[in-house]
């Protein structure tokens, strides 16, 4: 419900946007993006076409330009970047959190992100470079550096009066962290407890031992996981001599969440969770060719395999007919396996300890539900093409591909993890070739033995 508000929200805005742009009134475009908040200007930004979005993107100040690429997607975020000069750039990202900073940088291309690095001064180039310095998709890439730290031997009374001198506190701030001196996180104090703690009681007192804390290597799904079973706003990161660098707050961990959505939602089509929906037509056919070709292979695959069978299939063209039955009934089935052992992967609830027992588990189900779609489907064909040996035929083939469909999308997901390789992304397209390929060749095989 909220999206549909939200697009029906931007679709409006657009609109105005449009009409205001053909008329030439720039004035009242200008306007109407600076009264809007940078994530609705970044939604605007992105349902334009790649020459209306230029030409909104030169009609915005540039003081806000950082807010609003923090809150792009990365391909629009990328094709507008290449197109500003470098200093332009750099100004922008000034303000940036070093979490945004990091990733905004991290996907540009080489020559382009050597030329905003050698715009920079000292001191920027040396918070981007050290935010670049952790890899993608672990902790230390997705947390803020804007931490405030209390040592356990002040009072609490002094800590007030700091954050009152201070004035204001890091977004998101619903923790302090407490370090000796050198830097080794030794416990957390909640705001709350501060507020309410007595001001002569010393922040040793008042303060956790036994919070945990994130390792700087750590990979961003399982910090999710982490936020999800303990129900953190933040959380400490260290680096491995505990000391603390950093810290990640619930909205890093929501952008998490939404990108592995999104990205298995779009792997499943083949298609880069990032793609821009306004690319240029010669971009998006690049990218869905690739697609395109790795599933022709595999029909042909398919293809070849029912080639085999030729005479067979021209003696009794009713197999030709009923060919399509146990393929499709083993894709369904194996995807149905796939796609619950990749959630479980996702929700870290399958591991070395279990897979195992899952795939015997999956293998059983594939093993009933052979038997039990093996006897419908016999008695079918048997009562409707009147041969009791063609129903027999079919009924094997689709037990035996119901099990090869169990067993391959139970441990596909966990072989194609350990080659590092996305099962949400390559995962279907493999069981769809296994299924068709063992569907036809047990279907016609069994057929040519015991039929010509």
């Amino acid at each position: 419900m909220a999206e549909a508000v939200e697009s029906k929200y931007a679709q409006s805005q657009l609109r105005q946007l449009n009409a205001a742009l053909s008329t030439g009134r720039f004035v009242s475009v200008r306007k109407l993006l600076h009264e809007l908040p940078p994530s609705d200007v970044a939604l605007i930004l992105e349902s334009s076409p790649t020459k209306t979005r230029d030409e909104l993107w030169d009609l915005i100040d540039a003081d806000i330009h950082g807010d609003i690429l923090e809150e792009l997607s990365e391909e629009v975020r990328n094709g507008i970047i290449t197109k500003m000069i470098p200093a332009n750039v750099v100004d922008a990202l000034e303000e940036m959190d070093t979490d945004d900073l990091a990733e905004t940088l991290s996907s540009l291309p080489d020559e382009v992100l050597q030329d905003i690095l050698q715009s920079m001064d000292a001191q920027d180039r040396h918070r981007a470079e050290q935010a670049l310095s952790y890899g993608e998709e672990t902790a230390g890439f997705i947390m803020n550096t804007d931490t405030i730290t209390l040592r356990p031997d002040v009072t609490v009374d002094v800590v007030l009066r700091y954050i009152r001198l201070k004035g204001d506190l890091p977004e998101n701030t619903d923790t302090f962290y407490v370090v000796n001196r050198t830097d080794n996180l030794v416990g957390i104090v909640p705001v709350a407890r501060l507020l309410t703690a007595d001001p002569d009681d010393k922040v040793l007192d008042v303060m956790d031992e036994e919070a945990e804390a994130i390792p700087v290597n750590m990979q961003d799904d399982e910090v999710a996981s982490m936020f999800e079973r303990y129900n953190w706003l933040s959380a400490p990161v260290v680096d491995e001599k505990h000391r603390l660098v950093g810290r990640i707050t619930i909205d890093d961990v929501v952008d998490i969440i939404r990108e592995d959505a999104e990205h298995s939602m779009m792997s499943m089509a083949g298609l880069d969770d990032e793609e821009d929906t306004f690319a240029p037509v010669l971009q998006s056919t690049k990218r869905r060719s690739i697609w395109l070709g790795v599933n022709l292979v595999t029909a042909l695959l398919a293809a070849a395999v029912s080639d085999l069978f030729e005479a067979t299939l021209s003696q009794l063209a009713v197999l030709a007919i009923l060919n399509t039955i146990v393929p499709s009934m083993g894709g369904v089935a194996g995807n149905q396996t796939l796609t619950l052992v990749i959630r479980g992967m996702a929700l870290g609830h399958v591991n070395a300890s279990n897979s195992r027992w899952l795939v015997s588990k999956e293998l059983a189900v594939g093993f009933l539900n052979g038997v039990i779609w093996a006897v419908l489907i016999a008695s079918v064909i048997a009562l409707w093409k009147q041969d009791a040996m063609l129903g027999v035929i079919i009924a094997f083939a689709m037990l035996v591909n119901m099990i090869a469909a169990a067993l391959s999308g139970a441990t596909l997901p966990i072989i194609m993890k350990k080659l590092k390789i996305d099962p949400a992304l390559a995962g279907s397209v493999i069981l769809t070739t296994i299924t068709d390929v063992v569907g036809i060749f047990a279907f016609l095989g069994t057929a040519t033995l015991f039929l010509i």
